[in-house]
């Protein structure tokens, strides 16, 4: 099993449809948990029994910001600049409140540190100024083995970004 994971926002869906085209077995998180009943509505919401999900094993890439969480032995992290982030999920709608949750997990490595916690092996990628393809072709690369350029450490959101954390915070635009 290969967790595809990032924050939203960061490119994963797009990546796991490039890799789907190329050949790839690849399955959402909400969609395996719907096929093994570990997914429940709460109001406009899809929660997801990780406990439960991560007992079933998946031979291929399971692709969500929860897929870390599934005992996978390849996680495969996309970051993303979070101003960036921040002008995608403010795109697409979402509420502030949450837009900003997920800037600040992006910024301080969350989804990274819990997939270094979680994973046998895990890789990083910054998508920022990388196409679907660019990252698509990273990712296969990394399952080839060669990977020595993706490990994790290497994006560090607060030294990059020090001089526009009023603009990755501050509320409305980007």
């Amino acid at each position: 099993m290969i967790a595809l994971t990032g924050t939203p926002g960061c490119g994963k869906s797009s990546v796991a449809e490039e890799l789907k085209k190329r050949g790839y077995n690849v399955i959402s998180v909400k969609e395996f948990a719907e096929m093994h009943s570990c997914a429940r509505v709460e109001g406009k919401e899809v929660v997801v029994d990780i406990e439960k999900l991560s007992k079933f094993k998946f031979d291929g890439i399971i692709e969500g910001h929860l897929s870390h969480l599934l005992k996978p032995e390849i996680a495969i992290v996309l970051r993303c600049n979070p101003i960036l982030i921040k002008k995608r999920l403010m795109e697409r709608g979402w509420n502030y409140n949450k837009v900003m949750e997920n800037v600040e997990a992006e910024l301080i490595d969350v989804i990274l540190v819990e997939a270094l916690q979680n994973c046998e092996r895990v890789y990083e990628i910054d998508t920022t100024e990388l196409s679907v393809e660019e990252v698509a072709n990273i990712v296969e690369e990394i399952l080839r083995g060669k990977n020595e350029n993706f490990e994790p450490g290497k994006v560090d959101w607060i030294s990059k970004l020090e001089d526009r954390i009023e603009e990755v915070t501050r509320y409305g635009g980007v």
